[in-house]
């Protein structure tokens, strides 16, 4: 890929972009906020936590997105009885009697980890040491996992029973917590049309790698003026109770609020919406547009909030105000 500048890698980046919506939505009908936040995800190298009932097609997208992005995709499916081993692999005695190690799931690059809260937090930390060193070490020996590396999770958030609940430390480790909403009347009616009796349409590879890659880099290298790092920062710090820049909604209605982490990805994620929306430079507007995926999962509330219906949503919304 030769681009005389950055500012032309970028309008390449809309242009294939736009493609990509493009190519998912002969498969994915509707979830556009969705998929917009997961290819955002994908470029920022942040990964993403979707929370939706069964049955609102998933699996179907992550798949479809692997193959458009032309990336190796693996499904893991989590179980109270599942065990690192499955997820990262295992070493065996070959013929020669010399330990080879046999690679699990986990060395894809889209990585679609489904229910994981309903397998125990050991197993569940082998999963989340990939996503934060991009390597795993298994019997002293470290590995390296394919670049781009992206893992998907997905909870459902009606059936509680015999789940583990991933810690607010863990949870701080995904981008984006993104909600799935059900379909329109005039999405699910064309979506009942289209699996009922069309043969789904092949889909062909938008970006490779190396691409994906190249356009990671060119997002890290985004200007950020000083006003929208400082609206970011103040933006996670309201959030905090009990501390000097805390919104009095803070201290009324949350445990704990967004550490620094949330304002990187806040910073990230607006660097990216700002140049897949043509701009060179984000604003605080693309801070604000990323803001409730980003908070959502990393305010803890109490029971005040519980007891008056208060929901995250509501928080966000009033310190965005």
């Amino acid at each position: 890929m030769q681009y005389k500048s950055d500012v032309e890698a970028i309008d390449a980046l809309v242009i294939k972009y736009n493609e990509l919506k493009s190519e998912i939505g002969k498969i994915i009908i509707g979830q556009e906020k969705v998929i917009n936040n997961t290819l955002i995800s994908i470029f920022c190298k942040g990964h993403v936590l979707l929370v939706g009932v069964p049955g609102l097609a998933k699996t179907l997208m992550v798949n479809t997105i692997s193959q458009v992005l032309g990336l190796k995709y693996s499904r893991i499916q989590f179980t109270p009885d599942l065990m690192p081993s499955d997820i990262i692999g295992t070493e065996i005695l070959d013929e020669n009697r010399k330990f080879k190690f046999i690679k699990g799931p986990v060395f894809a690059n889209i990585i679609l980890a489904d229910e994981i809260n309903r397998t125990p937090p050991k197993t569940q930390s082998a999963l989340l040491e990939a996503m934060q060193e991009k390597a795993i070490t298994v019997a002293g020996k470290n590995y390296k996992l394919d670049e781009p590396f992206f893992v998907l999770a997905t909870q459902n958030p009606i059936e509680q029973e015999g789940t583990y609940p991933l810690p607010e430390a863990q949870l701080d480790r995904f981008m984006f917590n993104i909600w799935l909403d059900y379909p329109s009347f005039d999405e699910e009616a064309l979506v009942v049309k289209n699996t009922t009796s069309l043969e789904p349409e092949e889909l062909k590879i938008i970006l490779y790698s190396e691409e994906i890659q190249f356009f990671q880099d060119i997002i890290r290298k985004v200007p950020v003026a000083d006003n929208v790092y400082n609206y970011s920062v103040s933006l996670a710090s309201k959030t905090r109770p009990g501390t000097d820049k805390a919104h009095e909604w803070a201290n009324k209605y949350l445990n704990w609020g967004a550490g620094p982490r949330a304002s990187q990805f806040l910073i990230s994620g607006a660097k990216c919406h700002a140049v897949l929306n043509g701009k060179y430079s984000p604003d605080i507007e693309d801070v604000r547009e990323v803001a409730i995926s980003v908070l959502r999962h990393r305010l803890v509330r109490n029971y005040k909030a519980e007891a008056e219906g208060i929901d995250v949503e509501m928080i966000v919304d009033e310190f965005l105000k």
